[in-house]
């Protein structure tokens, strides 16, 4: 019976290992690049969120799924079909798009700078909302099906409070911050915005509304007061939004085609899927340059993390994994420069702090440039001050420059489910952490010389890197929230713009002649199935896809480690 256990579990075993092996083999043959066929479109079909970071590619079994699609991805494969023979138009198909504003503004700006080629851009909507008729103004011509409806009405932003329920529960939150506007503890010791948080939302809806509608105003041909009275009288049925003006043609997909096979001159055209076309490489349509540039990401909410971390399989920042990309691209003497491109809320102090530090590092050994993505704010933007140029896009969320302290105590709760704690201690704020008893005020001034000590220290970072008095930053830290085109007014961005501007200053810096080719290496790269096989989920990782279905992107597992947090006041999402 024993021989027969061992033999039965010697084979699972070995077919479990076969099973990887041959994910694993599926995954390195999908890699070979597609050959791509004469009069063929180039279908940009985005749906949801467009990460920064490479996700997990899987092998062709799984289906057509695109998993691999990034901002990056996008970027390179718009510049690769527009010089490349082989492609002949651009079919652009955004839906139920969740990418943040600034993120939007890139893809706008590659399908612009792609459109320089001659060669034509058609969008087709299916019932579009706010984000992806946005994405649609950078075509030459705007298609709708006959019964789609437009969900143009306007941008709301809206915040979430728990008080109450946490009332319910006998659950209370102490929390301490600098900076008049650093209130992510807000939610859960309010019921409503502080004047403070409607006074930066309010800011926030404005420019993005503002920007919204001058960008409709140019595409569409009308005046910001005409498409302002448009909006107002929005959401659209189809027929009212060609009637508006706000798009060129209601047909079905098919006639769509039909009508863009006409304007290539009546031949038959493929279809090439973003997904497949980014495993094109550059050389293939001689863009190659001899020049390598490194495009750092950095993405997610900042932790330490685990000291295997390598920054490609975690879903957070972490300073353990970014540290050590850092530290490779620094040390590699091939590369003449660096695109660190940010999109992270912030997080732990400590780990900002190590990142900053690994920034500097780097910043010491190559010409490097910042370039911030939807958002860039708190550690995010506390990582950033290296002295390097800093490049944002006009709807970049960007600053929070501030500190958060938080604790729960669930004493309330522990009594209602009947539960009781007893401790002894030595030293008088053992207990500091402890979820069974709030902050006495002798800890809340403990942690407030804290917080103003690492709030000084981050203002002081600031201006040091920013090339500005003390004086001059700490009015516009207070932990408020700006828009790029606010920051860049306050001095807290150098240049507006995207990946293109972003390279083309660091290869001024670098010495690199402005028309000479780069290669652009992403950092890091893919990992495959059999990474994430073979790589045991950190308990954030499994806290976030518990915690994420119902609070968003809010890093909870920062907040609930406890410690000071260089942390983002609240969530944006402007829809």
């Amino acid at each position: 019976m024993g021989k027969f256990l061992l033999g039965l579990i010697t084979g699972v075993v070995l077919v479990v290992i076969v099973v990887v092996l041959f994910l694993f083999a599926l995954v390195r043959f999908q890699s070979k690049p597609p050959e791509i066929a004469d009069h063929s479109v180039l279908v940009v079909r985005l749906h949801g969120d467009i990460p920064e970071k490479p996700p997990v590619e899987l092998p062709a079994i799984f289906g057509d799924i695109n998993p691999g699609v990034t901002v990056a991805g996008v970027w390179s494969s718009l510049r690769k079909a527009a010089a490349d023979s082989h492609i002949k138009a651009v079919v652009l198909e955004p839906e139920g798009l969740s990418a943040g504003w600034g993120k939007l503004d890139e893809l706008r700006a590659d399908v612009e700078a792609f459109r320089k080629s001659g060669k034509p851009v058609f969008a087709y909507l299916r019932a579009p909302g706010g984000r992806e008729y946005y994405a649609a103004l950078a075509a030459e011509r705007i298609y709708l099906g006959p019964q789609e409806p437009v969900m143009l009405k306007g941008l709301r932003a809206e915040t979430m409070y728990f008080k109450g329920t946490l009332d319910k529960l006998g659950v209370s939150v102490g929390v301490e911050h600098a900076g008049k506007y650093k209130d992510f503890g807000d939610m859960f010791t309010r019921k409503d915005m502080s004047p403070e948080t409607r006074d930066v939302l309010n800011s926030v809806v404005d420019g993005v509304y503002g920007n919204l509608v001058a960008r409709i105003a140019a595409a569409r041909k009308k005046s910001p007061e005409e498409v302002r009275a448009i909006i107002d009288r929005g959401p659209f049925t189809a027929s009212q939004a060609l009637q508006g003006g706000l798009v060129d043609r209601l047909r079905f997909e098919d006639q769509m085609w039909g009508e863009l096979q006409e304007r290539l001159g009546g031949v038959s055209v493929k279809k090439v899927a973003i997904g497949a076309y980014m495993k094109v490489p550059m050389s293939a349509v001689g863009l190659q340059g001899r020049s390598r540039i490194a495009l750092v990401i950095g993405e997610g909410d900042i932790v330490r993390g685990q000291p295997n971390d390598d920054g490609a399989g975690e879903s957070s920042l972490t300073s353990y994994g970014f540290d050590k990309i850092l530290n490779r691209v620094a040390n590699d003497s091939g590369i003449k420069a660096a695109v660190v491109r940010i999109d992270s809320p912030g997080g732990e102090v400590t780990a900002s702090d190590e990142i900053w530090r690994q920034m500097n590092l780097l910043s010491k050994k190559k010409p490097t440039v910042i370039s911030m993505s939807d958002v860039a704010a708190s550690g995010g933007y506390y990582m950033a001050m290296t002295g390097d140029p800093v490049v944002a896009y006009p709807q970049t969320l960007t600053g929070s420059i501030g500190v958060v302290f938080g604790k729960p105590d669930l004493h309330g709760l522990y009594d209602k489910l009947g539960v009781t704690k007893d401790a002894v201690q030595r030293g008088q704020h053992a207990d500091i952490d402890s979820d069974y008893t709030p902050l006495s005020p002798d800890e809340r001034d403990l942690l407030r010389r804290g917080i103003d000590e690492s709030y000084r220290d981050f203002v002081s970072k600031v201006a040091a890197a920013r090339h500005r008095p003390f004086g001059e930053i700490e009015p516009v830290a207070q932990g408020r929230v700006w828009l790029g085109s606010q920051a860049q007014a306050h001095g807290l961005v150098d240049q507006l713009g995207g990946l293109d501007a972003a390279i083309d200053l660091v290869k001024k810096r670098a010495n690199i002649p402005a028309g000479e080719r780069v290669t652009v290496e992403v950092y890091p790269q893919p990992v495959s199935i059999l990474d994430v096989i073979l790589k045991r989920p950190s308990t954030e990782d499994v806290l976030d896809g518990k915690l994420r279905p119902v609070f968003g992107r809010i890093p909870f597992h920062a907040w609930m480690r406890g410690g000071f947090l260089r942390l983002m006041p609240f969530w944006v999402e402007v829809r």
